[in-house]
């Protein structure tokens, strides 16, 4: 394990982990692989889809999931939510669904002694560790933002009275991207409290196969926890003590600013298709995303390949398309792709 922490040290100019952070990148690397391990029990393949959702959850970000019907979005949210010993509830977000029916609200009690009247304050589905927002797109905008304040500060004002959420706290939303009828596009500012947009696709065929052979059997798969809150805990402030050198810090900031069309360096490409590109916290979320990769693979350093692998989970929702991309087909995916092979890593 050490071996594989220092022998890069020459071309990472990063400081040497503690013993005791050595030990734990050999306990994280452990549960990683268990974890891989239960969930595949019960959801077969999509292994980039799984890394990509705990990269979030252990850098303390949210992801919105994508994907058609039937792939298990919501069972890998459920399965993650065993596996980690966290308690969970999800919400169907439907059209008339009200924030108070996410947030909570204030009954009226009365004192049966005393006659006595007073307001109570029921929790929602809100008060949780991890929240399935199911198809969030199928809800107004109103209620929609009323998860915004709990996404970023883990907080919720109700009245005059602000309630702090229990960590973690993970929201894991879905979104179905080929029924469009009754419902309502994210805003930006929603959109960009997710750190990852994840696109599950269809599985191949091998693996399709081997699904439907384990789950149209009679054996139910048991999921084993692997972790506890306390332990995840531990780890995500592991996750933000691994250090980063200038260079890698340079590179998802020059990623970020090639999204962003009229400025001085900008490539024809971004000016001719992009309305908006990725703010700054879109750097953050490379950044910390990264950091995560690299402590699930047993690393104390952060790369510029890690980097470059989540960029698209980061930059395709934070990239607004105009007309012009939309009428040539070109997609957000298109975009990244170019920018990754256009930004050179900066010169140790």
């Amino acid at each position: 394990m050490a071996e594989d922490i220092t022998k890069n040290t020459a071309a990472q100019p990063v400081a040497e982990p503690q013993l005791d952070e050595v030990t734990a990148l050999a306990e994280i690397k452990k549960a990683h692989k268990k974890i891989l391990d239960e969930i595949g029990k019960v959801f077969i393949g999509q292994t980039k889809v799984v890394e990509e959702v705990l990269y979030a959850m252990f850098a303390q970000g949210h992801v919105l999931l994508i994907g058609v019907p039937g792939l298990g979005k919501t069972l890998l949210v459920n399965s993650l939510a065993q596996l980690l010993d966290l308690e969970f509830k999800r919400v169907q977000f439907t059209p008339d669904l009200m924030p108070s029916d996410i947030i909570g609200t204030e009954i009226i009690e009365e004192n049966t002694k005393t006659g006595e009247r007073h307001f109570r304050f029921v929790k929602g589905p809100l008060f949780t560790q991890i929240l399935l927002a199911d198809e969030i797109n199928r809800t107004p905008p109103k209620t929609q933002a009323a998860l915004l304040q709990a996404m970023q500060e883990r907080k919720i004002t109700s009245g005059s009275t602000t309630y702090h959420l229990a960590e973690p706290f993970f929201v894991l939303a879905t979104q179905n991207p080929i029924e469009q009828e009754g419902t309502y596009p994210l805003p930006e500012a929603q959109l960009d409290r997710f750190m990852f947009n994840v696109r599950m696709e269809y599985p191949p065929i091998e693996e399709e196969i081997t699904m439907v052979r384990a789950t149209t059997g009679g054996v139910v798969a048991n999921l084993e926890a692997v972790l506890d809150r306390t332990r995840i805990r531990e780890l995500q402030e592991i996750v933000r003590r691994v250090p980063v050198s200038d260079r890698v810090i340079r590179y998802a900031v020059s990623i970020a600013e090639a999204t962003r069309p009229g400025r001085e360096k900008s490539q024809g490409f971004v000016n001719d298709y992009i309305t908006w590109g990725a703010g700054p916290r879109a750097s953050q979320y490379l950044i910390l995303g990264a950091k995560a990769r690299a402590v699930l693979q047993g690393r104390f350093y952060v790369a510029c390949e890690d980097i470059r692998a989540l960029a698209y989970a980061v930059l395709r929702h934070r990239i607004m398309l105009n007309f012009s991309a939309e009428a040539e087909g070109v997609s957000p995916d298109t975009i990244i792709e170019k920018i990754l092979k256009s930004v050179a890593e900066p010169a140790a």
